[in-house]
């Protein structure tokens, strides 16, 4: 089992919220493919992955290529077994050029507590780094940096 569980409360959506937070920041394929169940659906921009081993695979890809990986995420509406996500993560390619790359999630949840589809819309943003706001180092977000919401992002 994955706590918090379905159904959802305002409190246990948050929690979900930011263990899935922590867990992206660790930039850990295996970590991150424990929370879905093994038959999982996504929708990643304009990749479609099925399954664990899919998602493990494109989630090497994400993050040898976006270097310096660091994302917030922020509960935006949830209900028995589902939750809405906004988020933000910043990051920059190969050449050095920082990105903000601004998106929402539709997650849906098993009574177990996995995550049985995910469903993301992305958009890149090209930022100059004197634009960046997330500077805490690689991993998880300390709970005194700001949200989202008080970045104004």
């Amino acid at each position: 089992m994955r706590p918090p569980l379905p159904p959802f409360t305002f409190d246990s959506a948050v929690q979900k919220v930011r263990l899935a937070e922590d867990a992206w920041n660790s930039r850990d394929p295996d970590r991150v493919v424990g929370v879905y169940t093994d038959d999982t659906v996504w929708r990643n921009r304009a990749e479609f992955p099925v399954g664990r081993e899919q998602v493990r695979a494109f989630l090497a890809r994400k993050w040898a290529r976006e270097l310096d990986y660091r994302l917030i995420k922020e509960l935006w509406a949830f209900g028995e077994h589902r939750i809405a996500v906004r988020f933000a993560y910043e990051w920059h390619d190969d050449s050095g050029q920082w990105f903000r790359s601004y998106g929402n999630e539709n997650w849906e949840f098993t009574a177990e507590g996995l995550m049985r589809r995910r469903f993301a819309s992305i958009n890149d943003l090209p930022i100059a780094p004197t634009a960046r706001l997330f500077f805490w180092p690689l991993g998880r977000r300390p709970d005194e940096h700001p949200s989202l919401s008080e970045l104004g992002l």
